[in-house]
């Protein structure tokens, strides 16, 4: 369990949204997210037209569709979808025109489209969603027209770039013995990726064993960690085997790894250096052969920052990164996994035949408009909401025709309203605002970053909003300039003097110090000098 070299993963590869190396390899492309027969979900179109500046059309007997395993597709080919062609045009800078020509029965975003309509590149890339006679749903995003393979891959739903990606990631070190950390939104599925690791790797036929850090108290996380002997502690009536030990010869999953106690990631850190523990009570070392995966959703580097975490235990962590695309990043992936789940609920109810109705003039049972709401919706709690939002509609709708929503998904679902996508296509030409697209954290200069963090008053998410980058990208960048610092560089004297002389001021002593204001609050607390955050 000695430290291997940390590799760099490179977010061009697992951010499907960022552009740089594959962005050059994208190209625009229809998805089918519902259907009123369902086995035709997830199969695409690539408008590869586009890319070579010239028209596409989409009609409901023309082009066909294919599935991303290579298996031939067919058209839309739903009686009630226009023979009309739905025209899309290549704009300057990746943008593309949506024209419904005489086809009148177009939704765009949620929107009817009755005249012709551009989308930003931006827009596009976060995937818009399409609607076709009340009936079909696609979404135009943009795909790697290399990848391909089953949609169901390593126990992963879907085909997006990002989870292409994620899957290279857990092919390439399943069969290693590195350590990997898996970061991402709570609900995204990391504990999928690390049981596809195990899978994968040469010590799939022994145990697996998940942990939960989050989900035991902090004064038994050492002893339910590494074991502990008779008598080490009140309640301690006989020895007691950790998760390690139990782990032995196999993969443990650590999850929530931000929540450890200090005490225990020096124990943590000790065990990946050396390969052995001390159970609690023992003076004697054991030692395990353990392969360690771990993961969080936390910004682990604001965590160092603070003092909460140990700079040498996530680097110990990170003998391999991988990063899980949110759901809203993954929007040609929900029509897919929404009937994963729904197949799953009918199946267990016996009412599995609704998803292929014999009747081609029946209306769907997924109505388009919801199907529609679901790829948009933002998704807070990812694939793990997705699921209970899945399992909610079949059962709430037991025996019914087709699906709607009751008041309590209603209120889940409900987003604030928000601008119309895109733009008319006649409109001026005159330059909007656009998003920032995704760079490289080693592009940027410390000039750069510096005028980044003074603009948006030192907070971090704004300025890497503003840059183009994460915001755990921004510690890094910090770390390497020698002219920049955190809170926890700063002495209690300066912070002390500073607080006095700006009467309390956070924002004035931001400006001063010039560090993240909600860090610095935190540190102001700590020290009992006021309020201080935000």
């Amino acid at each position: 369990m000695r430290e291997q070299g940390i590799v760099d993963v490179s977010t061009a590869e697992v951010e499907p949204r960022g552009g740089g190396e594959q962005g050059s390899r994208l190209v625009p492309a229809l998805t089918i997210v519902s259907h009123p027969m369902a086995e035709r979900v997830g199969e695409r179109l690539l408008l590869s037209a586009l890319a070579r500046d010239k028209q596409a059309h989409l009609s409901r007997n023309d082009p066909t569709f294919m599935r991303p395993d290579g298996a031939l597709g067919t058209h839309l080919a739903d009686p009630f979808l226009s023979r009309k062609p739905l025209l899309f045009a290549p704009g300057a800078e990746g943008r593309i025109r949506v024209d419904p020509g005489e086809n009148q029965q177009v939704s765009l975003g949620g929107e009817p489209l009755r005249e012709p309509w551009e989308l930003s590149s931006e827009e596009v890339a976060a995937g818009v969603t399409l609607e076709l006679a009340g009936r079909v749903v696609l979404v135009l995003h943009l795909t790697d027209p290399t990848e391909g393979g089953a949609l169901d891959a390593l126990s992963m739903v879907g085909t997006s770039v990002g989870l292409q990606g994620v899957r290279r990631h857990i092919e390439r070190v399943a069969d290693l013995n590195v350590p990997v950390l898996v970061r991402g939104e709570t609900g995204s599925g990391k504990e999928l990726i690390a049981r596809a690791i195990h899978q994968r790797g040469l010590r799939r036929d022994k145990a697996f064993v998940s942990v939960n850090l989050g989900a035991i108290p902090k004064e038994l996380a050492a002893s339910e960690l590494f074991g502990a002997l008779k008598g080490a502690f009140t309640g301690a009536v006989r020895d007691q085997q950790g998760f390690f030990q139990a782990a032995h010869g196999g993969t443990l999953f650590l999850d929530e790894v931000g929540e450890a106690p200090p005490e225990v990631q020096v124990m943590l850190l000790r065990v990946l250096e050396t390969g052995e523990i001390y159970p609690v009570g023992e003076r004697t070392p054991v030692k395990v052969d353990v392969r360690l995966v771990a993961a969080t959703d936390a910004h682990l580097e604001e965590q160092i920052q603070e003092g909460r975490f140990k700079a040498p235990l996530l680097h110990r962590l990170s003998g391999y990164a991988i990063r899980v695309p949110p759901l809203r990043e993954r929007r040609e992936d929900i029509g897919l996994l929404f009937h994963h789940f729904a197949r799953e609920e009918l199946e267990a109810i016996g009412e599995a035949s609704r998803l292929s109705p014999k009747d081609a003039y029946a209306e769907p049972w997924l109505p388009a408009a919801l199907a529609s709401r679901l790829v948009r919706f933002a998704w807070p709690g990812n694939i793990r909401q997705l699921r209970n939002v899945a399992r909610q509609l079949v059962i709430g709708n037991r025996g019914q025709p087709r699906l709607s929503l009751d008041a309590q998904l209603e209120q889940e679902l409900a987003t604030p309203n928000s601008p119309r996508v895109g733009r008319p296509a006649t409109a001026s030409a005159a330059p909007t605002a656009r998003a920032t697209s995704r760079r490289r954290p080693s592009g940027i200069t410390e000039p750069e970053l510096l005028a980044a963090l003074r603009e948006n008053g030192w907070d971090f998410q704004a300025a890497a909003d503003r840059l183009g980058i994460h915001r755990t990208s921004i510690y890094d960048l910090i770390e390497r300039s020698p002219s920049l610092r955190t809170a926890g560089d700063l002495s209690v004297e300066e912070i002390t003097r500073c607080h006095h002389e700006c009467r309390g001021d956070l924002d004035a002593m931001v400006r001063r110090l010039e560090v993240s204001k909600k860090a610095l609050g935190r540190r102001i607390k700590e020290l009992g000098l006021g309020a201080g955050g935000d």
